[in-house]
């Protein structure tokens, strides 16, 4: 059976709460339109994720890769256009605070995304949830985790990869007390619709 994986991160910085971690342990085993959806959770570390994502795609061989991240603030679910050869930002979860540093020396600046990220929105918004693409994923460890599961798929013919930022959910929300939240049924609903359409792209 063909097989996507879906990644998501631990909770980092002051979220106590990571939605995008309950997503992937939700979604973890169930079948769509024939795909196996393996949910794997990423640490916050920028030492240890890459590796982490690099031997879950060893181990699973899927054929799309799509990895969610919280992106605390934003009000809408935003599929992401680029990811960029540059870490820099925040401490990670062991105190790693990277400046101005390359994710791969030598590698390329950009990778441009495969995923159907016009028709996730489209659809998305269809199904009247707020939703636009981004044009940036930050430097932290989703523009991270992006770059390589692109590099990956840039190596590999008819891989799809790409990465989705998602509100935070009502229980961060409340805890935070200074960002909006979506009810986390409908963010797992958003994410089911993003790879239904990433599957009729694929199958397309």
């Amino acid at each position: 059976m063909k097989k996507i994986l879906l990644t998501g991160f631990v909770p980092f910085l002051d979220y106590t709460i990571n939605p995008t971690m309950q997503i992937v342990e939700s979604l973890n085993g169930s079948i769509m339109d024939g795909y196996k959806i393996v949910g794997r959770t990423l640490s916050v570390d920028f030492q240890q994720s890459a590796q982490q994502l690099k031997r879950y795609i060893g181990e699973i061989q899927p054929e799309i890769i799509m990895s969610l991240g919280l992106a605390g603030g934003r009000f809408k679910i935003t599929p992401e256009r680029i990811a960029i050869n540059v870490k820099d930002g925040e401490p990670d979860n062991n105190g790693y605070v990277p400046v101005d540093e390359s994710i791969d020396d030598g590698g390329q600046d950009a990778y441009i995304t495969n995923l159907p990220i016009r028709k996730m929105v489209d659809r998305l918004c269809k199904e009247g949830y707020p939703a636009e693409i981004s044009n940036t994923a930050g430097t932290y460890l989703c523009n991270n985790i992006m770059y390589e599961g692109l590099a990956y798929a840039k190596q590999h013919t008819g891989i799809r990869a790409g990465f989705i930022h998602i509100p935070a959910s009502f229980e961060l929300a409340i805890q935070h007390g200074k960002i909006p939240g979506w009810n986390m049924q409908d963010l797992m609903m958003c994410i089911k619709l993003c790879i239904e359409e990433t599957i009729r792209e694929t199958n397309h």
